[in-house]
């Protein structure tokens, strides 16, 4: 007896296939499609947050710069207004100028407060940082950071006693000193600065602490290649930028607000590049970072432009 019930024939089989084949290569293509969107998106969420990050890190510290409580916009004359505790600092970190180093000296000559160079283009470095990545901007911020306190509560701190015409500075392991009326603040000498770790560039910073002078290291934000500040200078008095330049446009006399333009504000731009390289795509954008282009890397990264000005709280670093 003969079963009435038919199978498929050739032919239908092979339409079959090719319908199966269309259906496979449909929803291999949307699966890719999918999981590329997602690697876009992903990227740039992180390189907006990583900007994000790197710009709140360093405004923070900028806006701040030349604080020094009672004693902001006067000069430390030691022996005159001016006593350092501490004779040494470990690990010291001193920048271009007789008189730049973590704390003041002698010399007569201003105290910086600020001061920047271009890695591998200016003639003046931080010979402490090493391997700084050639063609990034270094920024050395110093101040005091509120609020006031007390007494000075850890150990591993350098502070500063202010009064209206007198400063001390001491550690945390020295204790207070005898100063009529006075007030007590942290003091902190920053440095930040791009190296790359492995193949991932990194914005870092060197901070200062007793036991380990400028020998401490913090690594802030991933997949930052490149920082570019321009210095706004006022020139008429009226607390305004007037006119913004690259750091190797900045003399000396205006590092120490000898003559009357003052720096008041900085803009500042970062290039911030996505940690892992994406080969369905291919970088050959130029970016501009104020008055520097960088050329296109034609490589498989994602990057982004993230930039502030930021405006100078304490703009008479020196009276």
């Amino acid at each position: 007896m003969f079963s009435k019930f038919k199978g498929f024939s050739l032919v239908e089989l092979m339409v079959a296939m090719v319908i199966s084949l269309f259906l496979s290569a449909g929803l291999f293509s949307m699966f890719s499609m999918s999981s590329t969107n997602v690697i876009t998106t992903s990227q740039f969420n992180q390189l907006q947050e990583n900007g994000r990050i790197a710009l709140a890190l360093i405004e923070r510290d900028v806006s701040q710069v030349g604080f020094m409580a009672d004693m902001t916009g006067s000069d430390f004359i030691i022996g005159t207004n001016t006593e350092i505790t501490p004779t040494v600092v470990k690990n010291e970190c001193e920048g271009a100028g007789v008189n730049n180093a973590t704390l003041p000296n002698n010399t007569p000559s201003h105290f910086r407060r600020l001061w920047g160079y271009e890695s591998g283009v200016s003639a003046d470095s931080i010979a402490c940082l090493g391997a700084v990545n050639s063609g990034t901007d270094v920024l050395q911020i110093k101040r005091l950071v509120g609020p006031s306190t007390l007494a000075p509560t850890l150990t591993s701190r350098f502070y500063v006693a202010t009064t209206s015409s007198e400063a001390v500075f001491f550690t945390g392991i020295e204790g207070a000193p005898a100063l009529a009326n006075a007030r007590f603040w942290e003091y902190q000498h920053h440095i930040y600065f791009i190296r790359t770790d492995g193949d991932i560039p990194v914005l870092r910073r060197r901070t200062l602490s007793v036991g380990n002078g400028m020998g401490n290291e913090e690594q802030l934000v991933e997949g930052i290649e490149n920082i570019r500040i321009l210095y706004g200078f006022d020139n008429d008095g009226d607390n305004t930028a007037d006119s913004f330049m690259p750091v190797q446009n900045v003399t000396t006399l205006m590092w120490d607000n000898e003559l009357f333009q003052r720096i008041v504000a900085l803009r500042i731009f970062v290039l911030v590049r996505s940690t892992e390289p994406d080969n369905s795509y291919t970088n050959r954008t130029v970016y501009t970072l104020g008055d520097k282009t960088i050329a296109a890397a034609n490589d498989n990264f994602r990057r982004k432009i993230v930039s502030t000005t930021i405006v100078l709280e304490n703009p008479v670093l020196i009276r």
